[in-house]
């Protein structure tokens, strides 16, 4: 039986070095390029010829707008308007991440923690920015909530502090998990499928093509979830409780 585990090997593509500094192509890296080309073609194909009454693509492209839009306008407010493009952005790229994914012989780029982190600490950076950047000395009262009595400080202010510190691994861990976990269930069950041969296969078969539908689901949850997330802790940034 094929390691399950073996999927989720980096190999280089194509090696490029800079002196000591090791800039290859691997095979993540290139599915990260096919999933921004993708969801390019996705946007241009969906708004090439808009019309009144829209097709299919045009349809499915107003409806991703729409989507996010509602979610940004309904977890930030009218403040998170100029930040719609970068979530617009991440949502369309985890979730295309995660669909690709989920081709025979392909990458999913989302279960590496590396990758799901890198995104995470950018967007906590970011928010945290933003918050200090829009409240400035004021900011840090986020660690202590109006109306909390001062003897409670000592105990509160750490855990808050510890708490906010949590949210890029608690936000990456989400997604490489769920993806990774998925993605090594199906090929546990599909190694099962030749050995047990006619008689036995179709059991296995059964539970990775049922794996494979939930899959799809798992892949649209987690880009919402962790975009959702992105828009709680902007909008915390934003308002401050």
């Amino acid at each position: 039986m094929a390691n399950p585990l073996h999927q989720f090997e980096i190999q280089v593509v194509a090696p490029i070095h800079f002196g000591d500094v090791n800039a290859s192509l691997t095979n993540s890296g290139v599915f990260m390029l096919i999933t921004v080309a993708a969801v390019t073609l996705f946007l241009m194909f969906g708004m090439r010829n808009r019309r009144l009454v829209p097709g299919r693509w045009q349809s499915m492209a107003e409806l991703s707008y729409e989507f996010i839009a509602g979610m940004v306008r309904d977890n930030v407010g009218n403040e998170g308007r100029r930040y719609f493009p970068f979530i617009f952005s991440l949502f369309m790229f985890i979730l295309f991440g995660n669909l690709i994914g989920l081709v025979p012989y392909s990458f999913t780029f989302t279960s590496h923690i590396i990758v799901t982190f890198a995104m995470a600490m950018f967007v906590f950076l970011g928010v945290t920015v933003i918050g200090i950047v829009r409240h400035r000395l004021k900011f840090f009262s986020y660690f202590l909530p109006k109306g909390v009595p001062l003897v409670m400080a000592p105990l509160l202010i750490p855990i808050e502090i510890m708490s906010y510190l949590s949210r890029p691994i608690s936000l990456s861990i989400r997604l490489f998990a769920n993806m990774m976990a998925g993605h090594t269930m199906m090929k546990v069950f599909a190694g099962f499928v030749v050995p047990l041969g006619i008689l036995g296969g179709w059991a296995p078969l059964s539970i990775d093509v049922a794996l494979t539908a939930f899959e799809f689901l798992v892949a649209f949850l987690q880009a919402y979830v962790f975009t959702i997330l992105t828009c709680i802790y902007l909008h915390d940034a934003i308002h401050l409780h």
